[in-house]
């Protein structure tokens, strides 16, 4: 596996982003890889070490930068919050080969990292975007290791659902276009406007298109057919969390037209939703970490709060 890793100064004096990264080695678990071969992954791990952990996961194209207005309202609450970057994204490595990326392999890093690695336990977890489809599979196959859920502008998709023509361009643009803006596609999927030290931000993992593979390839994983291997699995993890009856908060933003709805599902079949206070945050798009960072964390801490 081929992998690029992006210099350290592309990451210099980015705004609001006063974080230590932190890194580990996971199994690159390629089979044509020799035995011992690694990615190295990164992640933030914030606030008191013996406070149970908040898990947030960032989806496509972002990385944990997206957090940055998240992290300091929860720490500030006497929080733990660890934010992985997913491989292909943010400081983690990055293969340079589109095959290297599957759905499965995505959760198998991530379940290293979280579950052999950092041992996370009594873990509060909110995912948005591929963070859901990523991380909702970790707690499907560890569902003891999480005390609640929220979930944010995602889903779980099993492949039988409708593909709206949308979606269909927007995995078309993936791969045909030459230019792939990561700052400026986040730019488009938030409801205010981004300084340009933001949009550089978002692009600078990404020094060019060598880089780019993983985020190109994300919107191809997304299962969209009965018989996708990745939809077949999460038919499996919907099994898991049809039983799960911890507390279940959705918090989706009205601002979203690609998500929009996602939450029925998670409201409908997850035990721990019911009767829970599902929240709309007003004035976020797609990215409402973007836009709607701090009202995001003060929900997720009422939360936790409530349901200890």
């Amino acid at each position: 596996m081929e992998t690029v890793r992006t210099p350290d100064e592309r990451f210099a004096d980015l705004p609001d982003f006063p974080f230590e990264p932190r890194y580990a080695e996971v199994p690159t678990f390629d089979p044509a890889d020799a035995d011992g071969a690694t990615l190295r992954v990164a992640y933030l791990d914030e606030g008191p070490a013996d406070a149970a952990p908040v898990l947030l996961m960032h989806g496509e194209p972002s990385w944990s930068f997206l957090y940055r207005h998240v992290i300091p309202v929860l720490v500030e609450r006497g929080h733990r919050v660890v934010a992985p970057d997913l491989v292909g994204f943010g400081r983690s490595d990055k293969p340079t080969d589109k095959g290297s990326y599957t759905y499965a392999r995505h959760v198998a890093w991530m379940e290293d990292l979280l579950v052999r690695q950092l041992d996370l336990r009594d873990v509060t977890f909110f995912g948005q975007d591929w963070g859901g489809l990523v991380g909702l599979r970790v707690v499907a196959a560890h569902p003891e290791r999480f005390a609640r859920l929220v979930v944010g502008n995602t889903g779980l998709p099993e492949g039988t659902g409708r593909v709206t023509e949308a979606f269909l361009n927007w995995q078309r643009f993936s791969q045909e276009t030459e230019v792939f803006p990561v700052g400026a596609i986040i730019d488009g999927g938030t409801a205010t406007d981004l300084p340009p030290e933001v949009v550089a931000a978002y692009d600078a993992p990404f020094p060019d298109d060598t880089y780019l593979a993983g985020a190109r390839i994300f919107p191809t994983l997304v299962p969209t057919t009965p018989d996708d291997p990745g939809g077949l699995a999460n038919v499996e993890a919907w099994k898991v969390l049809e039983r799960f009856d911890r507390p279940v908060l959705c918090t989706f933003s009205d601002r979203d037209p690609i998500t929009k709805g996602g939450d029925k599902p998670f409201r409908e079949r997850i035990p721990g939703a019911a009767g829970q206070p599902h929240t709309t945050i007003e004035g976020g798009g797609h990215f409402l970490q973007e836009d709607k960072g701090p009202e995001l964390a003060a929900v997720i801490d009422v939360f936790i709060r409530a349901t200890r």
